[in-house]
């Protein structure tokens, strides 16, 4: 089991880091100016994903009828739809995008980036079917494979163009050979079939991944529309990077743990004592799981994060040096939340991450008013932390509320953990210390963190003995 886990990271990281890579090549070879245009690609397909989000992948993993041939057609001919749609929703935005961003020259672009929905839309869902049998490869191969050709496009691109197009057409590259990967490494032939009871379930299952899909936007993306658009597209390159460096192994870390997790979860027959005693401890190390990643990025960007800014992009983002160690716990606290969604999803409610989400979402109107007062990128950082804080403080009621887990054995996790971070922020800070105060601080915090997690270290315990 543990050495399926780290198969699942191993993978996930692998096609994490090589997009990293790849938009750290692009900031490199194109000004700041274009990488800031750049990031707003995003932007734009983040417009399309969050109106049209319905969890279709989540789905196969978690139904009951998750292995009918059928059914599994119907979801990729939802899917098709949906990708149509999304992409015609995208190239009638181009322009008004655009010109909010106050780029409209590249209104055209974002007209191309209308592929990408529909590219995406046809990717075979076989790789997320055999994740119910805890087979993991191809869906690791369907996200690491076009990844790496994205990059090895980069420079050929970079020749041709040497602007923000180097992006733009990286992305319709991990597209195209996206779909193409997941069909070549599927079991099952690709079957299409338009379900209206199918899509009925679908929109039942998913309306609340719909909205916290819009949420999401928010969270990942109202923020820098509102620098890009307030404070110009250098700013937003700086901003988005620090993002980016700190997002990418969030994602990384919550994306494996859904995938390691969610079908252990699932599979609990909680109609007995036995089952509901299982089902609260695999919930509540699925949490600690969610914490300790949050706890550890922090510690790596404190320790490394300064270094490999300054190494990968040289002096045009000395900017992004302070703000690496905030945009951390602000990223961790968002990992840690994604704990609770996680237990929600096992439990067949897909209301978790959409309520948790609502608070982070809630501080944007208040970031937009104090950027246009005149306050900086730090400011927005420590807004948005708060909005994560109570996001996660939200989601462990609900997980408590609506699903019945008991969390007194997560008070001392949360209560460990909220002292490292602290220290996280406040130690740098504190520049007339000792050099070796910092880390000696920071492990001793991430030990005591680890020792409170009792129900993770018995199911690790009990894994290592298994095998």
């Amino acid at each position: 089991m543990l050495r399926s886990a780290l198969v699942i990271l191993s993978g996930n990281a692998a096609a994490s880091l090589l997009l990293l890579a790849r938009n750290l090549i692009v900031a490199r070879l194109i000004p700041v100016a274009d990488y800031g245009i750049a990031a707003t690609f995003a932007i734009a397909m983040a417009v399309v994903e969050m109106m049209s989000q319905l969890g279709l992948q989540q789905q196969i993993v978690q139904a009951k009828n998750g292995e009918d041939p059928r059914f599994q057609a119907a979801l990729q001919g939802f899917q098709v739809l949906r990708g149509v749609i999304a992409g015609i929703a995208l190239f009638a935005l181009a322009g008004p995008l655009a010109d909010f961003m106050n780029v409209p020259q590249a209104a055209w672009a974002y007209q191309v980036m209308a592929l990408v929905p529909v590219l995406n839309a046809f990717t075979h869902f076989d790789v997320h079917r055999l994740n119910r049998s805890m087979v993991f490869l191809p869906v690791i191969l369907t996200g690491a494979v076009p990844a790496l050709l994205s990059v090895l496009a980069v420079w050929p691109l970079a020749m041709v163009y040497g602007d923000y197009r180097v992006m733009l057409y990286a992305i319709v590259v991990q597209a195209l050979m996206t779909a193409v990967t997941s069909q070549l490494v599927a079991r099952r032939p690709y079957r299409l079939v338009l379900d209206r009871a199918v899509m009925t379930q679908s929109l039942r299952f998913g309306w609340p991944l719909l909205v916290n899909g819009i949420l999401l936007f928010g969270v990942f993306n109202g923020d820098k529309m509102i620098v890009g658009r307030e404070l110009g597209m250098e700013t937003l390159a700086i901003f988005a990077m620090g993002f980016s460096l700190t997002l990418t192994p969030t994602l990384v870390m919550a994306k494996s743990a859904q995938n390691f997790f969610l079908p252990q979860i699932s599979v609990v027959d909680r109609t007995t004592p036995e089952g509901a005693a299982r089902f609260t401890h695999l919930s509540l190390v699925t949490m600690q799981v969610s914490l300790l990643n949050g706890a550890i990025l922090v510690l790596a960007i404190i320790l490394v994060g300064g270094p490999v800014v300054h190494l990968l992009l040289g002096t045009k983002y000395a900017a992004l040096l302070a703000l690496m160690g905030p945009l951390a716990v602000m990223q961790a606290l968002r990992v840690a939340k994604a704990g609770g969604a996680i237990v929600a999803l096992a439990d067949g409610r897909t209301g978790n991450a959409m309520q948790s989400n609502l608070a982070r979402v809630a501080t944007l109107p208040l970031a937009w008013y104090v950027i246009t007062q005149g306050a900086g990128l730090g400011i927005v950082i420590l807004i948005a932390t708060l909005g994560e804080l109570f996001g996660f403080a939200l989601s462990l009621y609900l997980v408590r509320r609506t699903s019945g887990v008991a969390l007194l054995r997560m008070l001392g996790p949360v209560l460990f953990s909220g002292i490292f971070f602290a220290l996280a922020l406040v130690l740098p800070a504190l520049g007339s210390l000792p050099d070796w105060v910092l880390p000696v601080g920071l492990t001793l915090g991430i030990a005591l963190t680890v020792l409170s997690m009792k129900d993770l270290l018995r199911y690790v315990m009990r894994r290592r003995a298994d095998t």
